[in-house]
């Protein structure tokens, strides 16, 4: 059966990210790389150091979900943590090997925007980006 579209906005949003994680899963394979876990490493990238509540904020994640995913890169020995001030918190900073499996899927990734946008012929990406964005910044605020 063919994918319908669905009355209700958060199933045909659900839909989407379905597909478009399974784009990009497949686009990374060869690094090892999850879409997920991607976008944590790029983020750590650029920022250091990041207590998991911020990380969660700043990707809009679910803390159970981050915390699984983060585990996991963890144990990859991809990223590592040190206690914050409140002995509770933990800071994530990218690992040598972190650093260099995201310069291996970072080339994947562009391969895989640049393929998706073609896909995408005729969508303007920047308002939907930004569509996004206005989305989760307001549920977030």
């Amino acid at each position: 059966m063919q994918p319908v579209r669905m009355p209700c906005y958060c199933g045909s949003i659900r839909q989407a990210s379905r597909v478009v994680t399974q784009f990009y899963d497949q686009a990374l394979k060869p690094s090892g790389v999850k879409i997920t876990q991607y976008g944590i490493l790029r983020l750590l990238a650029a920022y250091p150091g990041l207590p998991t509540g911020e990380i969660a904020s700043a990707l809009v994640a679910d803390s159970t979900t981050l915390t699984r995913t983060l585990k996991i890169i963890q144990e990859n020995g991809w990223i590592g943590c040190e206690p914050g001030e409140d002995r509770r918190e933990r800071r994530w900073s990218l690992t040598a090997e972190g650093k260099e499996r995201l310069r291996e899927a970072t080339p994947l990734w562009k391969q895989a925007q640049k393929q998706f946008a073609e896909r995408m012929r005729g969508l303007d990406l920047g308002v939907l980006a930004d569509t996004v964005l206005a989305m989760t910044s307001q549920q977030a605020g």
